[in-house]
């Protein structure tokens, strides 16, 4: 039996996600929330199992991240943009540390 191939995709501000193609990864521009919600939608449906997700877009689309919070695949990795760091990534790191260990470690 053969075993799934996954894929990588990035999904956020065109500026901040072009470099991600010149290592391999399908880049996914969006200027809207409802662009990420729907990009979000689809490529969960398309194997992609590691989903990276600029800030500024993550910062519009709370609920959406809830949902695949609860969800095993994919993972949704926060990046910052070209405009600098916003700092929901490390939250949201933090957050799920604590939730697996029982107590902020970090």
């Amino acid at each position: 039996m053969a075993s799934k191939t996954y894929k990588i995709g990035v999904v956020g501000n065109r500026d901040a996600i072009l470099p991600f193609r010149l290592i391999g990864f399908q880049t996914f521009p969006v200027t809207e929330a409802t662009e990420a919600v729907n990009t979000l939608r689809r490529l969960s449906r398309e194997d992609f199992a590691i989903i990276y997700l600029t800030e500024d877009m993550a910062a519009e689309i709370p609920e959406t991240l809830a949902y695949y919070d609860k969800q095993v695949l994919p993972a949704i990795i926060l990046i910052p943009t070209h405009k600098g760091v916003m700092g929901l990534g490390q939250k949201r790191i933090r957050e799920n540390v604590e939730k697996a260990v029982g107590q902020d470690i970090l």
